[in-house]
C-alpha cells in the first residue's frame, strides 16, 4: 500500500489507473468528529477498474450572418483524453472557416490537458504558462510539438466559471495573439494547492506554486478579461455574430 496524504487529486487518480476489470483497494481515513478525541477510523473499498467516458467533447457547425462556417467545439472539462478529442474534432471540422472553443463552465480538471490543447493552436517553442514555486524556481511550459494543427481564425468563449486549466488555455491563446476571447471575466484561479487534513473534518489549502501567463499576468483573483463582452446567457452563435 502507499500513503498519498498531501498529494494532488491528479496524482491520486493516476495511481488508481490500471487494466479494465482489475481491482484497486482504496483505504480512506476519517477523523472522528468528536471534540477532545483524535481517533481515526479506516474504511477500505475494493473498486473494479473500467473505461469511463465522461464529459466528452462535443462539436457542431453553424453559419454566421456573413455566411462563414464556424466549427464549434464544446469542452466541458479537461481530462487525459481531452487533447485527443479536440484534435479529432478539429479534423472532422476542418472545412470550417473558423473555430470556436466553448469553455464556459469549465472549472479545469487535469491541468496538463489545458497545456496540450493550447499546443494544437500555437507555433513551436511558444510559451504557454510559467509555474513559480515558493522558492522562486520557475518551470516554463512551451509548445514542444510540431506546432499548430490549424491556422484558421480562432475564438474562445468564457464566463465566470471558466477556471484553472481553462484559464491557462485562454491566457496562452490571448497573450500570444492567437485567439479572440469572447464572453465574461473568468474565475481567477492561478494557484497550485494541496489540501492538508486537520482535526474534526477540517482542512487547509496550502499553496505550492503560482501560474504566470506568457504576458506576465498573475490571474489569481483577477481572472481574464475577454476581448469582447458577451452575456453568459447568450448563445455561441449570437456571441460570434456580434
Amino acid at each position: 500500500s502507499e500513503n498519498v496524504d498531501g498529494t494532488t487529486a491528479e496524482a491520486v487518480a493516476a495511481k488508481c489507473k490500471g487494466e479494465p476489470g482489475s481491482l484497486v483497494t482504496v483505504k480512506v481515513r476519517h477523523l472522528l468528529d468528536e471534540p477532545g478525541k483524535t481517533d481515526y477510523i479506516d474504511k477500505s473499498f475494493d473498486i473494479s477498474r473500467a473505461i469511463v467516458q465522461s464529459n466528452k467533447v462535443q462539436q457542431y457547425t453553424f453559419k454566421t450572418d456573413k455566411g462563414e462556417k464556424v466549427g464549434l467545439i464544446r469542452v466541458p472539462t479537461f481530462s487525459q483524453s481531452t487533447e485527443s478529442q479536440v484534435r479529432t474534432a478539429l479534423d472532422e471540422l476542418r472545412k470550417s472557416d473558423a473555430f470556436l472553443l466553448d469553455i464556459r463552465g469549465n472549472a479545469g480538471g487535469y491541468m496538463p490537458a489545458g497545456v496540450d490543447v493550447a499546443k494544437l493552436f500555437l507555433p513551436p517553442r511558444t510559451r504557454i504558462i510559467s509555474e513559480i514555486d515558493k522558492t522562486g524556481r520557475t518551470t516554463i511550459s512551451i509548445n514542444d510539438g510540431i506546432g499548430s494543427v490549424v491556422d484558421k481564425p480562432l475564438y474562445l468563449l468564457v464566463d465566470g466559471q471558466t477556471a484553472s486549466a481553462s484559464e491557462i488555455l485562454t491566457a496562452a491563446l490571448q497573450d500570444n495573439h492567437r485567439a479572440t476571447v469572447l464572453g465574461a471575466q473568468t474565475f481567477g484561479k492561478g494557484r497550485i494547492q494541496n489540501v492538508q487534513e486537520l482535526r474534526f473534518g477540517t482542512g487547509v489549502a496550502v499553496t505550492k506554486a503560482k501560474y504566470i501567463t506568457p504576458g506576465g499576468r498573475d490571474i489569481q483573483g483577477a481572472g481574464i478579461q475577454p476581448d469582447f463582452f458577451c452575456s453568459p446567457e447568450t448563445t455561441p452563435e449570437s456571441c460570434l455574430s456580434r
